[in-house]
């Protein structure tokens, strides 16, 4: 079994390059499936999540090339069944991005419930919710989400909650509706406005993305576009906080600086230097980090799936924090790992009081998701001595390259598969 073996202790310092956003990327390659013309898109990234959505798309019979490892070519000219029961996609959480698009282009849908990390209750009731508004029949039978539609109509929906899924999956199947469609309490994510921009791109009419109100005027058809993914948001700040953990000196480039506020004002509060470029940042961490509060919320807040990477700071800094996770209720179940480690966290509910310690120690510990094991991987990389990471499967669904990465910033850390290859790292590094 595949597992990082880790010796912490040594400062990160180095650049070291973002690729594109993963959840992006899953949207706008179910998207390109709505047009029977030949859509290019760049900067994606070749992480497991993203080929498990493209092994899917095959299954149907989409034409799909790679000119190169970031590129991908998609042609939907021909696809076969409306029906997605592939092993695979169950796997991933981005699968019902194909039930927007289907049903937007043709009226139907069959797609397996989808699954991703344990991380809370993530219903997709809001999704069905949209859909029927749009004048789809929906309903879930034998693990499938079926739905259908003699045509498609605009219609005018409230979101409940505010939901990135949702309000993606509904603006795909709006599109190619009949009339005009308003989504109110919409996702601000960056990676909502970058599927609008590609929808648009591809002949579509939406306005409004990245505020809690979108308009889409339905079209006819959609046509083939090239299209570049925007850089990762989450990856950019799990690396931010690399250097912060391991009081290092790391530029992050191939990064849109905005997108990063929330984080970068926290490093900042915290005790790290952030100095921003057009397309990079750099965080300077040179003494302990201070203590804060911090309460995940939907963007432009401090998003949930960087919780876990400034848990793991605070857990090194110096007084009492709390982290309170308004987002999805089961996203604490790394800390058990991190207490072997030394740390001193107790969670109530939604709530994680911290009180920081001076050092973590080596463990073996187990990445329970995607980005708690990236946070764990921080955790090795500021501890005294070895750490080993089971379960990376989990970290390769988000993280391209993550160790070769972090290696290149300093990093001692290694990809090993038995026994004998993890000595042979500890005596390498001695």
């Amino acid at each position: 079994m595949e597992q990082y073996v880790i010796k912490g202790g040594a400062p990160l310092v180095g650049e070291v390059e973002i690729g594109g956003a993963k959840n992006a990327a899953l949207a706008i390659l179910a998207a390109a499936t709505m047009t029977d013309d030949t859509v290019l898109i760049e900067n994606v990234p070749d992480v497991r999540d993203t080929n498990v959505m493209i092994q899917a798309m095959e299954s149907i019979g989409v034409r799909v090339e790679r000119p190169d490892r970031h590129t991908v070519k998609v042609c939907a000219k021909v696809v076969r069944v409306h029906s997605i029961e592939d092993d695979y996609i169950k796997k991933i959480r981005g699968s019902y991005y194909l039930i927007g698009a289907l049903l937007g282009k043709y009226n139907e849908a069959e797609v397996s419930l989808p699954g991703g990390c344990n991380i809370g209750s993530r219903p997709i009731d809001l999704h069905l919710k949209g859909f029927r508004a749009l004048g789809a029949d929906v309903r879930i039978s034998h693990g499938l989400i079926i739905a259908k539609a003699d045509k498609l109509t605009g219609g005018h929906i409230y979101l409940d909650k505010v939901s990135v899924g949702a309000t993606i999956n509904v603006m795909m199947a709006a599109v190619l509706a009949e009339g005009t469609t308003i989504i109110e309490n919409a996702a601000k994510e960056p990676h909502v406005v970058d599927v609008a921009n590609f929808l648009n791109r591809m002949g579509a009419s939406v306005k409004g993305a990245g505020t809690d109100v979108i308009r889409i005027k339905g079209v006819q058809r959609l046509h083939g576009t090239d299209y570049a993914i925007i850089p990762d948001q989450i990856e950019a700040g799990t690396f931010m906080f690399a250097a912060a953990v391991t009081k290092g000196d790391v530029t992050v480039k191939n990064v849109i600086p905005k997108h990063l506020e929330s984080i970068s004002s926290k490093l900042v509060e915290i005790g790290c230097q952030v100095e921003e470029s057009d397309e990079a940042v750099r965080v300077v961490a040179t003494k302990r980090l201070g203590h804060t509060h911090v309460n995940t919320l939907p963007y432009p807040g401090f998003p949930t799936d960087m919780q876990p990477q400034i848990t793991v700071a605070l857990g090194l800094s110096n007084g009492t924090s709390i982290v309170t996770e308004s987002i999805f209720e089961n996203r604490f179940r790394y800390v058990d790992e991190l207490v072997r480690m030394g740390a001193n966290i107790k969670v109530e509910g939604s709530v994680a009081i911290i009180d920081g310690v001076e050092k973590y120690t080596g463990a073996g510990i187990t990445a329970p998701d995607l980005r708690a094991g990236a946070a764990l991987v921080l955790a090795g990389l500021a501890a005294e001595g070895f750490t080993t990471v089971d379960d990376i499967k989990y970290i390769e669904r988000g993280y391209e390259d993550f160790d070769e990465k972090l290696r290149g910033i300093g990093a001692m850390i290694e990809k090993v598969n038995t026994e004998k290859e993890m000595q042979k790292f500890k005596f390498k590094v001695g």
